[in-house]
């Protein structure tokens, strides 16, 4: 007996080709299997929507009413009579003549006007002044802080000479001590200028007034090199005795 199988057939040649093709069969079954998904048929929308329908809707009618215009105002009245008049007068013409006169307008040279210069007057506290002005007789001391006081001590001295001090028992003023404030203005030209006395009694401050109008002439205390008026203030001090 001679067997069914042909030799030649070899089953195990093309093993390969159907283990791919059985394992992505089984693949895709299994990928299906999982991701298939089922619904309930309550949740299905069974209603459908018509598109096709004509939607009727009544449009109400309005009319418009028009509101005809005012009728025109009535024309004025006529007069009952018209005059005519007849322009006969002849009228005479007034020509009214120009009341400016005509002038030749006239070239006036003016000559070169010198402007003067006008100094200010600049006022400097004899504490602050850079040159105080100096008293007769203080022209040797060096340096300004000395000059300041050889000029204080000799107003002070030429005060204390010149004042009467029996004045105040003249004028019946009570025992005691008086003071007098007086203040003056050295001017520019070192002349004292703008005397002022206020004391306890108007016969002492017109005895201090002219105490200090007696005072020399000196030389002008100067800022930045140039002349300016000085201020100052002097308190007279004397005891009245019983």
């Amino acid at each position: 007996m001679e067997p069914k199988k042909n030799p030649k057939s070899d089953v195990s040649r093309n093993s390969s080709i159907y283990f791919a093709v059985g394992l992505a069969l089984m693949l895709a079954v299994t990928y299906l299997s999982i991701n298939y998904k089922t619904y309930d048929k309550s949740d299905i929308a069974l209603d459908s929507l018509n598109l096709d329908d004509e939607l009727e809707e009544e449009v109400p009618i309005t009319e418009q009413i028009i509101t005809p215009p005012p009728p025109p105002p009535p024309p004025p009245a006529a007069p009952e009579v018209i005059e005519v008049v007849e322009d006969e007068e002849e009228v005479e013409e007034t020509v009214i003549e120009s009341t400016e006169t005509e002038m030749e307008a006239e070239i006036v040279e003016v000559e070169d006007v010198a402007v003067e210069e006008v100094e200010e007057d600049i006022e400097v506290p004899f504490s602050v002044i850079e040159n105080v002005p100096i008293f007769p007789g203080c022209e040797k001391e060096k340096g300004n802080a000395a000059k300041k006081k050889c000029m204080s001590e000799q107003v002070a001295k030429f005060v204390n000479k010149k004042f009467n001090v029996d004045l105040a028992s003249d004028l019946g003023l009570p025992p005691g001590k008086k003071r007098i404030f007086v203040s003056f203005k050295i001017d520019k030209n070192g002349n004292i200028t703008g005397v002022g006395a206020r004391g306890p009694h108007p016969g002492l401050e017109k005895e201090a007034k002219r105490v200090i109008s007696l005072l020399p002439k000196m030389k002008p205390g100067k800022q930045r090199g140039k002349a300016v008026i000085v201020p100052y203030s002097l308190p007279i001090v004397f005891q009245v005795q019983d």
